[in-house]
């Protein structure tokens, strides 16, 4: 898992143009938005859009879990090898 949690953080890092930050300062286990990394909603948005091209499989905005998959690059990890898996 380590590889895809990597993976997700450069996905991150160049999908958000996030400048001066590398995968290695982001916390796997930290939250994404608010205190954490501070992303906001237009960022989830951009970041659901990039899970979708790189992973190939649709993001449903109106998923009740989606908060909870999106907290971290942990939690993204998990959501993106459970829909592999499907």
């Amino acid at each position: 898992m380590s590889e895809l949690t990597e993976e997700i953080k450069v996905m991150i890092i160049e999908t958000l143009d996030l400048e001066d930050i590398t995968p290695a300062d982001i916390d796997q286990t930290e939250a994404l938005f608010g205190e954490g990394l501070g992303l906001d909603s237009i960022d989830a948005l951009e970041l659901g859009l990039a899970l979708q091209k790189k992973y190939g499989f649709k993001v449903d905005a109106s998923s009740t879990d989606l908060q909870e998959h999106f907290f971290s690059v942990d939690t993204l990890a998990k959501f993106v090898t459970a829909h592999q898996a499907a």
